[in-house]
């Protein structure tokens, strides 16, 4: 099973590197609930120790799916497919997905999705809590001061 690799940690960050999205069928996640395993799927959030977000990446070989309909009690998703094409059910719609779709999907609706094509799909999910959000764009960052260290 891969491993991901931490290149650097401090007070204010995590950095990581997972690895070429080619090589993610080396990761396995194991459903605390269901006890299954998942081969292709990481989740990253508790490595990079984040406070509001849950990010997880995942391939679906050829011609797979999701088997099942899910929602969150709290989390909204936002799916970001990177690679491949496929189908996305959200509720009672059903829409084609390709590499630069994005999909925001509140916490009540119902979802799924699969890879009907015969290259794999790669995505990545960000997990936060709905209605968090205080401002969007630039609104929450400000200048600091600091020494750019590639300037030396």
């Amino acid at each position: 099973m891969k491993n991901i690799k931490i290149n650097s940690e401090g007070i204010n960050h995590a950095a990581i590197d997972l690895g070429s999205f080619d090589d993610l069928m080396g990761f396995s996640f194991i459903h605390p609930k269901f006890k299954n395993e998942v081969k292709g799927k990481q989740f990253v959030g508790e490595v990079l120790k984040t406070t509001g977000a849950e990010i997880s990446f995942q391939v679906l070989p050829p011609f797979t799916e999701v088997p099942f309909l899910h929602q969150h009690k709290n989390h909204e998703e936002i799916y970001v497919f990177l690679k491949g094409s496929g189908q996305f059910q959200v509720d009672d719609s059903l829409f084609d997905i390709s590499e630069g779709s994005i999909i925001r999907i509140s916490p009540n609706g119902k979802r799924t999705y699969r890879n009907n094509s015969s290259n794999p799909l790669v995505v990545m999910c960000i997990q936060c809590r709905a209605g968090s959000i205080e401002s969007y764009n630039v609104e929450d960052g400000f200048r600091t001061r600091g020494e750019i260290l590639w300037k030396k």
